[in-house]
């Protein structure tokens, strides 16, 4: 590792070098076609040509101040200049001998400069230099720079993939947590690469592709990354972008080359992220002679010829299937797809398993809540926030991570770190502590709403002046139409704090509205729960596995009736939150005052200054102990007949 690490040190420095001289070569030949392209110009504006009786005549006139003899070229100064700016000069050949002209010039009492006589040899070969070496210098240029794009003038269609063998990746499927269905699906192809003889004895086939689909995030090329190391065999990897290019038909040059090598290398595993880069839906309303269409065509063309008993697997990755063409997805180019979806709780407390392993934790710590806590997230931002709550450790001079640095770490990877410079005014401060706890207080009191994890009036460097954190009290995978309701309140619960203290709305819940909208949209258009519509879906889904984009599956009539379905639905929970917080108006003003002094309280505080202000008892109070009356003696009587009893 350290040899390869040494190697790629030098590496770095090479295209520096290569860069510095093309950047010279460049230079010299700009200054020779400058030097020949100036010299020539100079030469034609600051001198011109004559005859040579006019020459004589100027002899006769006394108008010439000096002549220079360079072999047949007489080079004349004339005594008047137009400007003292630049000097004007002529030049002729002379058809006389140069005793002949000599005479001349002497008896007229002008001053001769005999020149040195230019070699004809000498000055052919200059000119030829002139011309000839810059267009070297540009010949070399553009080889060098064709070399950078693609492996030379004559390589330009070789294949850029990376090929890593046996465990150089460093990376193996017990590094993988949280995707036990997708690890399942690529060890049954890894397996069968190593023995292959114990399928085939069945009839079974090696699975041509396999396609992992799945959000940004999730761990697929971690995946693919895991194959190499567990496959043993050869793993050529490459984007979807390296088979682009500026020239026509390279692309699909690239991979002829790269299946040529596997084929060589069988058997091999072929590996190319982002897919869809190139194996984008062939568009059939301005023709497919373009240079992607031929590049999936030729794709298309390998991975059906590839042989059965070559064992090439080829892998491919994207967040968007929804865009491939249909003739890469059927079977017997990508036989299986595999989901590399968001993981579950289990699976969430897995992955942080996973990257803390290296991290030194305290005996707080508690990963199941970190992984309640972050529902909906991913494998990279759930080692993102192990690793931000190992700084935020070393920042508070702890020499371990506690729970404490894993929630802050949540808070930073969701809605940023604390802008403890930004100093708000007293009455932005009471508006924005009023609007939060109007909406942890809405929840509060509506028994489908998730229960108050932290409530905090202090900024973020994502653009919140505050916010509420709610965590659920379990995994959860369906929601009913009283949550989704209750959850709409929640979001408006905000804007009602405001207006029924302030007696004025701000711009502060601009947020809450868009995602009160955007669920109230999803809860008529797709989940068939509004009393108007029905069971009828009035939206389909794009893009599934990136911004879950939406498109309207109906006319603009409908489209009308719909905005003003939800505008009643909105208008009913907004009314629904003023009514909850003006029934519980003191507690509204008392948790309010305690936000504004503390800046940040946790749901145990919250909920514990509402029971006061309520007289609820607290549930998880210890129960007062019951006095014990004295004993009085049994008779033997009383003890018969009960045991008789």
């Amino acid at each position: 590792m350290d040899e390869k690490n040494n190697g790629g040190g030098n590496n770095n420095k090479k295209p520096k070098n290569r860069q510095s001289l093309f950047m010279f070569l460049m230079m010299c030949s700009i200054v020779m076609l400058a030097w020949t392209y100036f010299g020539d110009a100079k030469k034609d504006s600051s001198s011109k040509e004559i005859t040579y009786t006019e020459f004589l005549e100027m002899v006769e006139d006394d108008t010439i101040a000096s002549v220079e003899i360079e072999g047949t070229q007489l080079n004349i100064t004339p005594k008047k200049q137009p400007s003292d700016r630049y000097e004007v000069s002529y030049y002729t050949y002379k058809l006389e001998s140069n005793d002949r002209v000599v005479e001349r010039l002497e008896k007229a009492g002008i001053k001769k400069i005999n020149g040195v006589t230019p070699d004809t040899t000498v000055s052919i070969i200059v000119e030829l230099i002139s011309i000839i070496l810059p267009l070297v210098i540009i010949w070399i240029a553009m080889g060098f720079l064709m070399k950078r794009m693609g492996g030379g003038v004559m390589g330009v269609g070789k294949s850029k993939a990376k090929v890593y063998i046996q465990k150089e990746t460093g990376i193996l499927f017990k590094d993988v947590a949280g995707q036990d269905e997708a690890k399942e699906s690529l060890q049954e192809m890894v397996d069968f690469l190593h023995n292959p003889e114990k399928y085939t004895a069945i009839g079974a086939k090696l699975p041509k592709g396999a396609l992992l689909v799945g959000p940004p995030g999730t761990g697929k090329t971690l995946l693919a990354k895991a194959v190499a190391g567990e496959a043993k065999v050869p793993f050529f990897s490459l984007s979807g972008s390296d088979f682009v290019e500026m020239f026509v038909g390279v692309g699909a040059s690239r991979v002829r080359d790269l299946f040529e090598e596997a084929k060589k290398n069988a058997p091999c595993i072929i590996f190319i992220d982002e897919i869809d880069a190139i194996g984008k839906r062939r568009d059939t309303h301005f023709g497919g002679n373009d240079e992607r269409e031929q590049t999936l065509n030729q794709l298309l063309a390998e991975m059906d010829g590839f042989e059965s008993n070559k064992a090439c697997l080829v892998i491919g990755a994207t967040n968007r299937p929804e865009v491939l063409d249909q003739a890469l997805l059927r079977p017997g180019r990508f036989d299986r797809r595999v989901i590399v979806d968001k993981p579950d709780l289990k699976g969430r407390v897995d992955v942080l398993k996973v990257h803390a392993k290296n991290v030194l934790l305290d005996d707080t710590v508690d990963l199941e809540a970190i992984g309640l806590a972050t529902s909906g997230a991913v494998g990279s931002d759930l080692a993102n926030m192990i690793n931000e709550a190992a700084i935020l450790a070393v920042k508070h001079g702890r020499k371990a991570v506690s729970q404490k640095d894993l929630f802050e770490a949540v808070e930073v990877v969701l809605v940023g770190k604390e802008k403890k410079d930004r100093v708000m005014k007293p009455e932005e401060r009471r508006i924005v502590s009023y609007h939060e706890v109007g909406h942890a207080l809405v929840n509060a009191l509506q028994k489908d709403a998730e229960p108050v994890q932290k409530i905090t009036i202090v900024p973020r460097t994502m653009g919140a002046l505050g916010y509420v954190l709610q965590v659920p009290e379990e995994e959860k995978y369906l929601n009913t139409k009283k949550e989704i309701e209750a959850m709409i309140v929640g979001y408006l619960g905000g804007r009602a704090a405001e207006e029924i203290v302030f007696d004025t709305v701000t711009t502060g819940a601009a947020n809450d509205i868009q995602q009160a909208t955007r669920i109230t949209r999803a809860m008529i258009t797709q989940y068939g729960m509004s009393d108007k519509f029905g069971m009828m879906g009035l939206e389909s889904q794009e893009s599934l596995y990136l911004d879950n984009g939406t498109r309207l599956n109906c006319s603009e009539q409908m489209a009308a009736e719909v905005d003003k379905e939800i505008m009643r639905i909105l208008k009913e929970s907004y009314e629904e939150a003023k009514r909850l917080l003006n029934e519980n108006r003191d507690a509204l003003d008392k948790i309010a005052e305690y936000l504004i002094e503390k800046e940040t309280i946790t749901g145990k505080e919250f909920m514990r200054i509402f029971r006061e202000v309520k007289g609820l008892p607290d549930p998880n109070a210890p129960a007062p102990a019951v006095e014990e009356s004295a004993a009085e003696p049994i008779s033997e009587e009383a003890a018969a007949e009960t045991t008789t009893e």
